[in-house]
């Protein structure tokens, strides 16, 4: 059988996903879900030292502190999105064109609700 590609063409189909390649995603995500449940956690404790008076937190620190609580909640969302989907057999998929993530990128990304086309578009338009 010849090969019609040309050195320069690529197969630009989204590789497969092999079910040790799920399980290595699943794995993933949950480590990345313990992470932020417990970055999440670190940010709300207030530090409680019997030595030391309440300092009152200047607006900067109180800003930053929002914002990474604010960052956190929504990659754990992501997160959750993403389990749900590999439990509902939807995982992988773009949300917009339906067509299937590359498995590069998953790996890479592996709460990625589009491929990258989509995602491109996306932000162009934000």
């Amino acid at each position: 059988m010849v090969n019609n590609q040309t050195i320069g063409d690529r197969d630009t189909r989204p590789s497969p996903l092999s079910s040790e390649d799920l399980a290595v995603l699943r794995d993933n995500l949950r480590e990345q879900r313990l992470f932020r449940e417990d970055q999440l956690r670190q940010i709300a404790a207030v530090p409680a030292r019997a030595d030391e008076p309440v300092r009152r937190r200047t607006a900067a620190q109180t800003e930053v502190r929002v914002k990474l609580a604010a960052s956190a909640r929504m990659v754990l969302a992501d997160v959750e999105a993403a389990l749900d989907r590999i439990a509902e057999g939807r995982y992988g998929r773009c949300q917009l064109c339906r067509r299937a993530i590359d498995r590069d990128r998953l790996m890479i990304v592996p709460q990625a609700r589009y491929c990258a086309r989509c995602q491109q578009v996306r932000e162009a338009g934000r």
